[in-house]
């Protein structure tokens, strides 16, 4: 991973933003070491209603997915280590407020990291559940025709920049940005793979510490909820001339059919 160039996400930025450093731990999502100072409050996210996303995920980890099937969540592959059986991760879902008795607690059987992974690029993963949870799922999208306009986010992560996680799940809209201009902000971009978004002039809304392997979603032609984007990584949370970089869910649609099928999801 490159530090300094390459800083993966775990929040969705919803109040002041301050400057912080954070530390790298073996299988959770990566902060970028910060300098400056605090900056003044911005409003970024808001409160999710119970039901509203029925399909998003909180991996014990730390890190955010989605339900691709009933007993498997898309996520990120930077909140795995690798692939293989592995009991160890909880997924809860079912409840915007983490701590709400009806929440729905499964254990992981196997994890499928994205063949190939090596920090840049190539950034999902899935997370077989031990049992089906019966709850809808998202679709992913799988051309690039929804590659565009404005896109929901969501996520329990901290509320600004080296916060703490939250307990209620954070939603907030942010716009596309074009490879050129996210080129711009980040020479190592993988056009191609990645995917912007985010506010480029005046920052305060995106996601941050906490949110990573979270989806980014949006309506697609008959109004459904679909999938474009894996929360990945970027510089800080919700700074100006920083947008959020996601994974390109189309680009790797086919690979993702393919590794559930390997897991029997």
């Amino acid at each position: 991973m490159k530090t300094l160039a390459r800083s993966l996400k775990r929040s969705l930025a919803a109040g002041a933003v301050l400057l912080a450093a954070f530390t790298l731990q073996p299988g959770t999502a990566q902060a970028r070491p910060a300098t400056g100072t605090a900056t003044p409050p911005v409003v970024g996210g808001t409160r999710a209603a119970q039901g509203e996303f029925p399909w998003m995920v909180r991996l014990s980890m730390g890190c955010g997915g989605a339900l691709y099937t009933k007993t498997i969540v898309l996520t990120a592959a930077h909140c795995v280590n690798g692939s293989g059986s592995n009991s160890s991760i909880t997924a809860t879902a079912g409840v915007v407020d983490l701590q709400a008795a009806g929440a729905i607690k499964v254990k992981s059987t196997r994890v499928l990291q994205a063949p190939g992974y090596n920090g840049t690029g190539k950034d999902w993963a899935l997370i077989k559940l031990a049992r089906p949870v019966d709850l809808p799922t998202l679709p992913i999208a799988r051309t690039t025709a929804y590659d565009q306009g404005d896109f929901t986010v969501a996520g329990w992560g901290a509320a600004r920049e080296g916060g703490g996680q939250q307990r209620y799940l954070l939603k907030a809209t942010v716009p596309f940005v074009d490879d050129t201009t996210c080129r711009s902000a980040y020479s190592d971009l993988v056009p191609g793979e990645e995917i912007c978004a985010g506010f480029m002039d005046q920052g305060g809304v995106d996601t941050c510490q906490g949110d990573s392997g979270g989806p980014m979603f949006r309506r697609d032609g008959s109004g459904a909820w679909i999938q474009v984007g894996i929360v990945s990584w970027g510089e800080g949370c919700a700074r100006p001339g920083k947008p959020g970089v996601y994974t390109q869910v189309s680009r790797f649609a086919a690979d993702i059919a393919a590794g559930a099928g390997q897991l029997g999801g």
